[in-house]
């Protein structure tokens, strides 16, 4: 498989140039939230996961292990709800991930349930920042499947 088209393939187009943004607003959450970074790759993995992005899901599952994240946790990232392996902190901003990226099927959005959970382990800051993360990954998430971006050749560290 190889992908539809190049957003960065016009360095000076208007779609490379704000994809940049993309990435640069991405990469001030990731390097300056006090949001834990084990909790920033699961986020980002779980709404790549949902998204079908198969890229991004590489990116952040290479990118969780080279931070040394387990393997047993990477895995079980899809099925969080049957596992016993995520903080109550991590399970509240998965939860937000899921409905956050559920909004088109007809899901009604974030429940209040589900915010209060996360409001309970995450100040406003974080909270913040764990809504821009969510919102962010899966803008990048739709380029990334619309232009049919191929997974495989990602080596750990290239991004994030």
């Amino acid at each position: 498989m190889t992908a539809r088209l190049s957003l960065f393939g016009n360095p000076n187009g208007t779609a490379a140039k704000a994809a940049a943004q993309f990435g640069a607003a991405s990469k001030t959450i990731l390097q300056e939230s006090s949001l834990p970074a084990a909790t920033q790759k699961l986020v980002l993995l779980r709404a790549s996961q949902i998204n079908a992005d198969g890229y991004a899901t590489e990116v952040w599952s290479k990118n969780a292990a080279s931070a040394s994240e387990t393997a047993t946790r990477i895995n079980l990232v899809a099925a969080w709800r049957e596992s016993t392996v995520f903080t109550g902190a991590e399970r509240a901003a998965l939860e937000l991930t899921e409905q956050g990226t559920r909004v088109a099927d007809g899901a009604g959005g974030v429940s209040d349930a589900a915010w209060a959970n996360a409001a309970e382990h995450y100040d406003e800051d974080q909270l913040a920042d764990l809504v821009m993360l969510i919102s962010l990954i899966n803008a990048t998430n739709r380029m990334s499947v619309i232009v049919r971006q191929p997974g495989g050749d990602y080596e750990a560290g290239q991004l994030g």
